[in-house]
C-alpha cells in the first residue's frame, strides 16, 4: 500500500515506495480513531509487526499515552494509517488522520509516514482479532514495511 512521510517531505500524495532512510529501523504504527487508537511495533530487518494494544483517549490525553509508548518502544519513526473511501477519495477522517500525523511530528520530532489503511479494520475482523484496532495497526505497519525497498 502507498505511504509517504510527513517530514521532511510535505507531499500530499501517498508514494508507492516511500523514501525511508536506512537508519530508520524501528517503527511504531498508529491506527487513528476518534475514541480509540490501535498501535503496533515492528522493525525493518524482519519486516514484521506485532500488535501492542489500543489507546482509549481523546484530545491531548491521546498524546500523553502516545508519548508513553514512544518512551517504551523508542521507535525511529512513526507510521499512521490514513483512511480513504473505496474509490480513493478523501473524507473527514482522512483529514483528521493527516492532522494527527502532523501533530505527532510536531510534538515528538520523529519522521511520520502515512499509509493508506483502507480495509485494515475489516481485515483484522476477518482474521478474528480480539483487538481490531491493534490488529489494524499491525496490518498498516506490515504494509508499510513491505513497501520498503
Amino acid at each position: 500500500m502507498p505511504a509517504h512521510t510527513v517530514a521532511p517531505l510535505t507531499s500530499a500524495c501517498l508514494d508507492a515506495h516511500p523514501v525511508v532512510a536506512a537508519h530508520l529501523q524501528t517503527f511504531l504504527a498508529l491506527d487513528f480513531g476518534l475514541k480509540r487508537t490501535g498501535f503496533a511495533v515492528g522493525n525493518r530487518l524482519l519486516r514484521t509487526a506485532q500488535p501492542q494494544g489500543t489507546l482509549t483517549a481523546e484530545g491531548d490525553a491521546r498524546f500523553v499515552k502516545v508519548a508513553q509508548q514512544i518512551k517504551t518502544w523508542q521507535p525511529d519513526a512513526l507510521v499512521v494509517g490514513v483512511p480513504f473511501h473505496p474509490d480513493g477519495a478523501a473524507h473527514e477522517n482522512t483529514l483528521r488522520a493527516r492532522r494527527f500525523a502532523r501533530q505527532l511530528h510536531g510534538r515528538f520530532k520523529l519522521p511520520v509516514f502515512e499509509v493508506d489503511e483502507r480495509y485494515t479494520t475489516t481485515e483484522a475482523h476477518s482474521l478474528g482479532a480480539r483487538d481490531a484496532d491493534a490488529a489494524a495497526a499491525c496490518i498498516i505497519l506490515e504494509q508499510f514495511l513491505r513497501s520498503l525497498p
